[in-house]
């Protein structure tokens, strides 16, 4: 068997497998080849790193720029607890005055807060309250380089407690759309400059809201428990009305809601038409005292007090006095004063201490001449309030809810007898007052109903009851000469309620001495006597006069729950403070 013979080799130079020199140097050249382009590669990796972490470190300074800015806080004097020495140099304006032409004037103001939110971050609005229902908005904005205003200052801002006082610096701007929940709505404040005055505790113990709602209940009880008393409202929205108490126990609170202070401007208003109208009449006002050295009027109802070595006594009326004044000469006088009634009277009526409005004149032919005079006064005051202080008898209204206060035309005043009142009770009145008797003062039910009768019938809330029975009248009213059994006195009535008593005077001694006889009393006992001495020693002439309860007359005008809501400072049996 023949062995197997090798292939051929290939003679194609191309096809031949190259030397072996040959093969060693081109493989020397490609990997050399290879090498540089790896170093490249290696090269652009190494600069993408670089640039990377140039990057970075640019974003690291950027931050940590801004981090500095942020610490160093460029608005850091515009803001925060007011310096002792601090002042701001813009001119000062009052909401009430703000007008087209302060728009983009720069302003001061000083007020309080009455509510700060935050919108974001770099934003905050609050509501500034300068007094009464005088608010705005204030609006607050960080700029980009911090300038006037700061993202630390918005914040301190938005973080402001309810009720602290400020004073600021702000352009004055129109806003998008008026601003409802503000009385000043067609402005807005650009606030640049913000400083604590004096800050508000966290919590109050009467909030505003509640402070501008009904009082909840009318009970007295919590007196003495002061303002450190549990906290009952917050100024937060649908907050409920508080009760009396709380209200007159924290006082600061009860007379920064604008409802007090629209009370407390009209109160004040009805004192001054009250002088104005008379001193236009020639009256003279004089100042009775409070201090009196024996009980007067029999002694009833007065306050003692140690005097030095004696008893002293707070006066229940300046009617001695008034007739004092008519004795020495003036014709015509009045007074503004406290009274004093130790009755422990716990009503909604009754205080021991208001303030009477008193006047006393002589007397030419007939005692209604005093009459006509104290309706004018009353339809002056009443005219006047419905005019100048329309706002604020609104304002009330839509917190204590009342009909518009009728008053008789002019010459169509309304005026009936006191037997002619309980007669009209009988025929028109509930079926308990069928049986009222002309001999006997009316209870407080009677006077409503009669006043809700006198509405109805006459279209007024105003009238007087003239001719009261002597039993019902105190010893100085004159009788009258043609029934023994009534006296020349009236009452004066709102709402069915009332709010003076008055009459003629008995201005002769023999006829006073005997009125005080037949009251059971004794003319010559101290207090009395000095008073009958007076019209002993000179002649005195007719004359007559009535004393006004001044918080009665708004509380009633006001169809107010309290006569207590009307006094700056009421004091009752169970209150003596603050």
């Amino acid at each position: 068997m023949a062995s197997e013979q090798p292939k051929e080799v290939p003679t194609d130079p191309a096809l031949a497998p190259p030397a072996e020199g040959a093969a060693a140097g081109e493989a020397g050249e490609g990997a050399a080849a290879q090498s540089k382009k790896g170093a490249k590669k290696a090269e652009a990796k190494a600069k993408k790193e670089a640039e990377k972490a140039r990057k970075a470190a640019e974003r690291e300074a950027a931050a940590a720029t801004q981090s500095a800015a942020a610490q160093e806080d460029h608005a850091k004097e515009n803001y925060g607890d007011i310096p002792k020495d601090k002042k701001i140099e813009s001119a000062y304006v009052m909401l009430r005055d703000v007008s087209e032409e302060h728009i983009g004037k720069t302003i001061k103001l000083r007020g309080w807060i009455q509510n700060a939110r935050m919108q974001g971050a770099k934003m905050a609005f609050l509501e500034l309250r300068e007094e009464g229902a005088w608010t705005v908005q204030g609006v607050v904005a960080a700029s980009p380089e911090g300038k006037p205003v700061s993202k630390q200052m918005v914040k301190w801002i938005g973080a402001l407690k309810l009720e602290s006082f400020v004073a600021l610096e702000a352009t004055v701007q129109k806003p998008l759309e008026p601003v409802k929940s503000c009385k000043v709505s067609l402005y807005e404040l650009h606030l640049t400059k913000v400083y604590l005055v004096a800050p508000a505790p966290e919590m109050l113990s009467l909030g505003l809201a509640a402070a501008g709602r009904a009082v909840s209940n009318l009970e007295d009880e919590a007196v003495g428990e002061g303002v450190e008393k549990a906290v009952e409202n917050l100024s937060i929205a649908g907050a409920p009305g508080a009760s009396l108490a709380t209200h007159l126990n924290n006082p600061a609170m009860h007379k920064r809601a604008p409802i007090s202070q629209a009370i407390a401007d009209i109160r004040i208003a009805v004192e001054d038409y009250f002088c104005e109208y008379l001193k236009a009449r020639r009256f003279k006002r004089f100042h009775p005292p409070s201090l009196i050295g024996a009980a007067s009027e029999g002694g009833a109802n007065v306050f003692a007090m140690n005097y030095f070595d004696k008893q002293a006594y707070l006066a229940q009326s300046p009617q001695f006095y008034k007739q004092f004044e008519i004795a020495g000469g003036r014709k015509r006088v009045f007074c503004v004063h406290p009274v004093f009634r130790a009755e422990n009277s716990n009503t909604p009526r009754h205080m021991t201490e208001f303030m009477g409005l008193d006047m006393e004149m002589e007397i030419e032919e007939h005692y209604h001449e005093v009459l006509k005079m104290l309706e004018g006064v009353f339809i002056y005051i009443f005219s006047k309030l419905a005019v100048e202080f329309k706002e604020e008898i609104e304002l009330i209204r839509s917190v204590y809810p009342s009909e518009e206060f009728l008053l008789p035309e002019s010459g169509k005043e309304v005026r009936l007898t006191f037997a002619e009142g309980q007669a009209l009770l009988r025929a028109e009145g509930p079926p308990e007052f069928a049986n009222v008797s002309d001999d006997e003062d009316m209870t407080t039910a009677q006077e409503k109903a009669l006043g809700a009768l006198i509405r109805k019938k006459y279209k007024s809330d105003f009238y007087v009851l003239d001719k009261f029975p002597v039993d019902a009248r105190p010893f100085y009213a004159m009788p009258d000469p043609e029934n023994p059994k009534v006296t020349n006195a009236y009452d004066f009535m709102m709402r069915g309620q009332e709010i003076l008593s008055g009459g003629q005077r008995l201005h002769l001694p023999h006829e006073l001495e005997a009125t005080i006889r037949a009251k059971g009393l004794d003319p010559n006992q101290p207090g009395l006597k000095e008073y009958v001495d007076v019209f002993r020693s000179v002649g005195v002439p007719p004359h007559g006069g009535g004393g006004i309860g001044l918080d009665r007359v708004i509380a009633w005008y006001l169809n107010l729950p309290s006569v207590q809501l009307v006094a700056d400072y009421p004091r009752t049996p169970k209150r003596l403070g603050p």
